[in-house]
């Protein structure tokens, strides 16, 4: 195994995973749907936004805490739901909680994962949320929150956005499926991965007398668990009724996941969510859709401070994290940078992934000249329609234009 503790950024755990794992299995975590137009646009948003550092101001004394929620993290990060992660690392969800309970930060477990929930809870520790993907048997579904409720999930995190099967090239030309159906040409890979091939599926065959199962989603008896069983299917049909009917069985904290446009997150805070994820699913549904930062300041303008406002997809340094919340957000879900630090070197990785991003998200502190993140706002932001005001007017910069991606277009905003 690497030295993970001598990996220097996130996008160096991201090549020691691809060395270590099979690569139908580094694919699916690494690209996202059709051409990858999202994915990279991501990315492309965030590195267009720059930040204006202010001098001589004491910074000494770095704080990157924040509330969430009535309690008080370390950072301003959350590690985020991730379907694969079972087959990432051994019991892959007990070690991403566990990194997070030791980073001081909330860990969001999927419903599509292989560990029983409650042993998730019992051995990763912290504080622990849980998100519910509604399959068509919405009954079905419905139980598994009931039983995370039972369980004791502190929180539970509703995506919305993923109603619709997946469309991933790279998934369909290794002909992986899931759950996972193993074929005869994908046993070739594993051979020339036995880091990966002998401490992951191997140690499920031999601890638990079998591959990863989606073991936390309630399948009614006699109906198949298999790949390509009718019972896999989304349910599309949902509306905002079905939000309220959650709303009812939840006694916690409801967050809805997927939120793009500002009405939606009225909306959803109208129906009882607490909490909104700006969000476009780390480009894997909607290849045509804007980036959750562009989207970030009409949202966060909507919701006026009624709940807190997150946000997801294509986050890999800390500075990435101090845009977020100049911008407006309150944390920041993070998914593929813990899963490469996951799958580069398990705990340990995913530990080192969060540790890079918190030290890098105090540095930028001290860069830009802030104590507190309460500090950040717009004036520490350079944003592409600033750049186009100034060539303009030929004036010295006059204030806000949230234009990120062009600067003919404004965020969507509401009356």
């Amino acid at each position: 195994m690497a030295n993970i503790a001598e990996a220097v950024d996130i996008f160096h755990l991201r090549e020691l995973a691809k060395k270590r794992l099979p690569r139908a299995m580094f694919d699916s975590l690494d690209h996202g749907s059709e051409d990858d137009v999202a994915y990279r646009h991501n990315r492309d948003v965030l590195d267009r936004i720059k930040l204006v550092h202010r001098v001589l101001n004491d910074v000494s004394d770095r704080d990157p805490s924040t509330d969430l929620f009535g309690h008080r993290q370390a950072l301003p990060l959350i590690i985020g739901p991730t379907g694969i992660t079972s087959w990432v690392s051994y019991r892959g969800e007990v070690a991403l909680a566990r990194a997070a309970a030791e980073a001081g930060i909330p860990f969001v477990l999927t419903s599509t994962t292989a560990t029983p929930m409650e042993t998730v809870l019992e051995q990763g520790g912290g504080r622990q949320w849980y998100q519910a993907i509604i399959w068509r048997d919405v009954e079905a579904a419905l139980s598994g929150i009931i039983r995370a409720r039972d369980a004791g999930f502190e929180t539970l995190i509703l995506t919305v956005d993923s109603t619709i099967p997946y469309n991933r090239p790279y998934d369909q030309r290794n002909r992986l499926k899931f759950p996972l159906k193993l074929r005869p040409s994908h046993f070739l890979e594993p051979l020339r991965h036995p880091g990966w091939t002998f401490t992951t599926p191997v140690r499920y065959l031999l601890n638990e007398r079998r591959l990863p199962q989606m073991v936390n989603i309630d399948v009614p008896k006699g109906v198949s668990r298999g790949a390509g069983s009718p019972f896999w299917v989304k349910a599309d049909s949902l509306t905002w009724d079905f939000l309220r009917r959650v709303r009812a069985l939840w006694p916690g904290n409801l967050v809805v996941k997927g939120i793009l446009h500002p009405d939606d997150a009225v909306k959803a805070i109208d129906c009882g969510a607490n909490g909104i994820v700006v969000s476009n699913h780390g480009g894997g549904t909607n290849d045509a859709a804007p980036a959750p930062l562009e989207m970030l300041p009409g949202v966060a303008a909507a919701v006026a401070g009624r709940v807190p406002v997150l946000v997801d997809s294509g986050f890999r340094r800390g500075s990435d994290v101090v845009k977020a919340i100049a911008l407006g957000a309150d944390a920041v879900l993070v998914g593929r940078a813990t899963l490469y630090g996951l799958g580069a070197g398990g705990q340990a990785g995913a530990q080192r992934a969060v540790s890079i991003l918190g030290n890098e998200i105090r540095r930028m502190m001290g860069v830009l000249g802030v104590s507190e993140l309460s500090s950040l706002g717009r004036d520490h932001l350079m944003l592409p329609g600033d750049l186009a005001h100034l060539a303009r007017d030929a004036a010295p910069w006059k204030g806000p234009n949230l234009a990120l991606a062009s600067p003919e277009l404004e965020p969507v905003t509401t009356p």
